[in-house]
């Protein structure tokens, strides 16, 4: 869809099915429908999201409290993603949300009303865990996701660093050197290609083991007097 007013027969041949009475163009809304002595339903139509168009949609909660946004519906490889974010935004500011199919359909997605986001306590005990974790303050916040030290990285340094000094050991003996309890287990699954098991429980250092170290140097001792 190319203009905005392509978005409009879709949607109001959706809220007609419902009885209402739709109009487009009505005060500054783009869409606005009626049923009886209900209050009335706005729609505030966009070709894709956009912070401008939830700024228009929250304004006109001062009208009515049935307020929708409608879209085409994404395409390409981050449709999914898209629309899944987008959809919870419409859930905790309150509006709803309707998509346009290439085919000419409207869907509702969700509806307008207040919205409480239940916590998952998992998450938030995941990231406490790795908060509590993380040797000092390796990384800056809004650092991008690639490279950022995370607790395991850290861990697996430490075993790295032993390793370096004392050549191939017992992952127990890693273990208690290093105060990495998983030591034994993290060398075995070897996620980062820095050990090499030399016999049953033993490991030793690759060469791109030694090239962590200097990559990351100083990256997972920094907390290390402080405890």
């Amino acid at each position: 869809m190319e203009r905005e007013d392509q978005l409009y027969p879709p949607v109001k041949a959706l809220l007609e099915t419902q009885g209402y009475t739709v109009k487009g163009e009505v005060g500054a809304a783009d869409v606005v429908a009626c049923r009886g002595d209900e209050p009335p339903v706005i729609v505030e139509l966009k070709l894709k999201f956009s912070l401008s168009l939830f700024h228009q949609a929250i304004a006109r909660l001062s009208v009515t409290d049935h307020v929708y946004i409608a879209v085409p519906r994404p395409a390409g490889r981050q449709a999914r993603r898209m629309l899944k974010d987008n959809l919870a935004m419409c859930r905790r500011l309150g509006l709803g949300l309707i998509t346009v199919l290439s085919d000419g359909r409207a869907e509702v997605h969700c509806d307008p009303g207040p919205y409480a986001p239940r916590k998952s306590k998992k998450k938030q005990a995941r990231l406490l865990r790795e908060f509590q974790s993380l040797r000092g303050d390796p990384n800056a916040g809004g650092a991008t996701r690639h490279g950022l030290v995370t607790a395991y990285r850290q861990d697996a340094l430490a075993c790295a660093a032993h390793l370096a000094g004392a050549g191939a050991c017992k992952g127990a003996e890693v273990a208690k050197a290093t105060g990495v309890a998983r030591a034994t287990q993290l060398m075995g699954k070897n996620h980062y290609g820095w050990f090499e098991r030399v016999e049953k429980g033993v490991y030793q250092l690759t060469d791109a083991g030694r090239d962590g170290l200097v990559h990351w140097a100083g990256s997972w001792e920094e907390d290390t007097a402080a405890s």
